[in-house]
């Protein structure tokens, strides 16, 4: 039976790193896609890359309870992950991987169960992830100061996830949470 695995972290953790690795294991994961109400950038496919909807269409599949779970990033800009696309996508037979924020995360975890894992990445510690994310050198301080704030709220959810992984050495984790996750799907 497919699975669901859940990623969730603060900005600048390393969560992507250690996802994009874990895509080219050949554990037959696949991300689910996503809806959004932005419009297509570039050469973005309906279907491919998200689902693009209306802030209307957006609005009215909250109302028919169709996510299983969604934000409201700004306004008329939602972001979400449609119930009936992950079942499209399990019915396949793959195993879907999210990528998600901590409620969202806790949210899909509630709803799927013991067929879902849900694994945080933690930095080491706030102190770390300030460096890295002045080491990026893509924000501003005041853009880091935030996103250091909201991290130190996303850190007080990390107790509700099933696994914390502490990526304080990229190769450690990125061996731990293949080693977690391969033994996830086995059971």
């Amino acid at each position: 039976m497919s699975k669901l695995i859940i990623f969730s972290a603060p900005s600048g953790s390393g969560k992507s790193t250690i996802i994009n690795y874990l895509l080219e294991q050949g554990l037959n994961m696949a991300f689910s896609i996503s809806a959004t109400s932005r419009p297509p950038r570039g050469q973005e496919q309906h279907g491919v890359e998200y689902f693009f909807l209306t802030p209307e269409e957006f609005r009215q599949r909250i109302a028919n309870d169709d996510f299983l779970e969604y934000e409201e990033v700004y306004q008329d800009r939602f972001y979400g992950t449609l119930k009936s696309q992950v079942e499209n996508q399990l019915n396949a037979g793959q195993n879907v991987i999210f990528d998600v924020d901590v409620v969202g995360g806790c949210n899909i975890k509630q709803f799927y169960g013991d067929r879902a894992l849900s694994v945080f990445i933690q930095p080491p510690s706030i102190e770390e992830l300030r460096k890295r994310l002045v080491g990026r050198a893509t924000d501003a301080p005041e853009v880091i100061e935030s996103r250091i704030a909201k991290a130190e709220y996303e850190l007080s959810f990390a107790p509700k996830f099933d696994v914390i992984i502490v990526n304080d050495n990229l190769e450690v984790a990125k061996a731990e949470t293949l080693r977690v996750i391969q033994e996830f799907l086995q059971k």
